[in-house]
């Protein structure tokens, strides 16, 4: 089904049609990696490990419609690597065999699959790097050793986020270490392509071009607020992403119910702690969708009932310390959790919960440890619990707005005419229909250049700008600062810019008065509804003269 919806639909990720599709494309028309001149900071300072993978798949088939494919094989390696990481942390095979193919189904693996999503991406080597650390650790092979190295490699160049991971992973590798001294030629080659395969280059980029290697200072503050409170609220937040139901219509309601609730002063402390409101109010969603999705709902209550379950029954997680391969083993299975925490300490972002997913399937192992999942997994209740989880999580790929697997518009159109005025229907129709066009979102506006234009100006931040370099190689888009003069756009062939409007005033010149500097005209003014949750925005085309 994921893949169904994968072939079917063009990608709509919100993220990727913002700026890491638009990167590559922009690469890709240079001819070389160069710092995108451009107001949002995002095109140049994060992690680009998906984009690698992506940019000869985009080079050779001029198209961003077999990109789910990357994502759809990592997720098709899930079941296995999750039963060997399990295993061999000694958690019971019946109980690994089972979990190997529940955990998948977890909302944020799940919609990503066919998606372009970058979340789920980094857990797949997040795995395989603890993977290949424990095989080496048996079997003295250089080639485990090294494929650990460059797994851990890759998965922190997917997001700067999966930084914390390394500490297990370095605990894990750690009684390998001696093949080093064995293969020092060998060992010394491989970490050099791991360390340009890693976060280093962007770090190394990002220190240069804007004195800070995370490049975060670019969009948002550094860490502020008080640490204690920001993992409390990360903590809070994370179990709202993760128990909120796939449908949750009473979303709005709870939403407000928890503003007039919140402390003033807490709510002060919070919305001076998060960079995004979403995150101090600790809204939630009233459907899943890729873009904020956790673990997710049903895979989330089965473990800790199946948790519950075996606590209950005095079977207590079989943690030792008494020897030195004990304690090897132990420090692995607990690591994740402080690795865990530490991200919950310096984010500030509201989407935690996706942002976790190479996290969650390493915390696992704590939890299915006790011998009693064995039998659990038996048990008529828990089966019957499984498939409900099943159930829920196939009912969510089918409604997915941006992959939906059932006729959406007929069934509205059929419904609507007895409802006319029905809120819950026009907002129902709303969200399909913004996820259905965000692939060309901008097509108005393409609708509206002359016939060849080979070169288009942008001022935006933060929007679907791959619809249009649609179709890829017809033409180039040009990142436009407010503040651009006249003489630097002529000089890049721009004779027509796409503005949002409200990216004036403030810190840059009104409207008028960067129309009158430039010494452009309007075309036309176009409105536009780019997000499902913001409506429309007004947008103009104006033609230098």
């Amino acid at each position: 089904m994921a893949f169904l919806g994968g072939a079917l639909y063009a990608p709509t990720n919100y993220d990727a049609l913002a700026y890491r599709v638009p990167r590559v494309l922009h690469w890709l028309d240079a001819g070389q990696w160069h710092w995108i001149h451009t107001i949002f900071p995002r095109v140049n300072a994060s992690s680009c490990g998906i984009e690698w993978v992506s940019a000869p798949l985009m080079a050779l088939f001029k198209s961003d419609r077999l990109l789910f494919l990357i994502n759809f094989v990592s997720f098709l390696l899930l079941p296995g690597l999750i039963f060997s990481v399990l295993t061999r942390l000694g958690v019971r095979r019946r109980a690994a065999w089972h979990w190997m193919w529940l955990a998948p189904s977890g909302y944020c693996f799940l919609l990503q699959a066919g998606s372009l999503g970058n979340d789920a991406f980094g857990a797949i080597f997040a795995l395989a790097a603890v993977d290949f650390a424990l095989r080496a650790k048996v079997s003295r092979r250089p080639g485990d050793f090294f494929s650990s190295i460059l797994a851990a490699a890759l998965m922190t160049s997917v997001k700067f986020s999966n930084l914390p991971l390394l500490l297990p992973w370095a605990i894990a590798i750690l009684p390998s270490f001696k093949i080093l001294f064995q293969k020092p030629v060998a060992t010394c080659l491989v970490c050099l392509v791991a360390a340009f395969a890693s976060f280093l280059p962007k770090a190394v980029l990002n220190e240069y071009f804007c004195h800070d290697w995370s490049g975060v200072s670019l969009e948002y503050d550094q860490p502020h607020g008080r640490p204690i409170l920001r993992t409390a609220a990360n903590l809070v937040l994370t179990g709202i992403f993760n128990l909120t139901p796939p449908v949750f219509p009473e979303a709005d309601r709870w939403n407000n119910y928890v503003q007039k609730t919140l402390p003033p002063d807490l709510n002060l402390h919070l919305r001076q702690t998060f960079t995004e409101h979403e995150a101090a109010e600790f809204q939630t969603q009233q459907m899943q969708i890729e873009e904020n999705a956790g673990l997710g709902f049903g895979v989330t209550l089965l473990l800790l009932a199946s948790a519950m379950a075996v606590g209950l029954r005095g079977k207590i997680v079989p943690i030792r310390f008494d020897s030195g391969d004990s304690l090897w083993r132990t420090a692995i299975i607990l690591l994740p959790w402080i690795s865990t925490l530490t991200l919950l300490n310096r984010s500030e972002v509201y989407p935690i919960g996706r942002i976790l997913a190479p996290y969650y399937l390493l915390l696992l192992p704590l939890l299915l440890l006790p011998a009693g999942h064995a039998s659990l997994v038996k048990k008529t209740w828990w089966r019957m619990a499984a498939f409900i989880v099943f159930a829920m999580a196939a009912g969510l790929l089918i409604i997915s707005p941006p992959r939906p697997l059932f006729p959406v518009q007929t069934i509205l159109g059929k419904i609507q005419p007895a409802h006319p005025d029905s809120k819950l229907l026009a907002r129902v129709e709303e969200v399909y229909s913004v996820y259905h066009d965000r692939g060309h979102a901008f097509a108005p506006v393409l609708d509206l250049l002359p016939p060849g234009l080979k070169v288009l100006g942008l001022i935006s931040y933060d929007d679907p700008e791959a619809s249009l370099w649609q179709p890829f190689g017809a033409r180039r888009i040009i990142h436009v600062c407010p503040d651009d003069s006249t003489a630097f756009l002529k000089a890049e062939g721009v004779e027509y810019i796409l503005a949002k409007d409200n990216m004036f005033g403030n810190k840059f010149p009104t409207f008028d008065d960067w129309l009158k500097t430039v010494n452009a005209t309007v075309v036309q003014k176009i409105q536009l509804n780019l997000r499902a949750s913001g409506g429309s925005r007004d947008w103009t085309l104006v033609k230098l003269n």
